[in-house]
């Protein structure tokens, strides 16, 4: 299994962002994608989450309201469209893709959110 993120950037504070996770060999019809996020110095932290199937998603509270995560089950693509990003959302954002019992992860992508 093959998971990779992309998007990731320099933006400035209010700005906006849209990352992107892309899942790879695997068949399975039911499975969980979730991004998550770690700053400097700090645990990382669930950002937000989306089932395969019934779309149901979870968000961090520090991010609702400004994050969406959406999916494309035919390409096994998960989105991230981040808005009015502060500078406290600077960290390096990691897509977790959940088959059972099973994660697998991607290498993670930069996000600065700087004036």
């Amino acid at each position: 299994v093959q998971v990779v993120e992309s998007g990731g950037g320099s933006v400035l504070p209010g700005g906006s962002l849209t990352l992107a996770c892309a899942a790879s060999g695997f068949t399975y019809s039911w499975y969980v994608m979730s991004w998550y996020r770690q700053a400097p110095g700090k645990e990382r932290e669930l950002v937000a989450m989306i089932t395969s199937i019934g779309g149901n998603t979870n968000y961090a509270d520090s991010v609702k309201g400004r994050f969406t995560i959406s999916r494309d089950n035919a390409k096994a693509t998960v989105y991230l469209q981040m808005s009015s990003l502060k500078t406290e959302d600077t960290a390096v954002y990691s897509c977790k893709v959940q088959l059972g019992t099973v994660e697998y992860w991607g290498q993670g992508t930069q996000v600065t959110v700087s004036s």
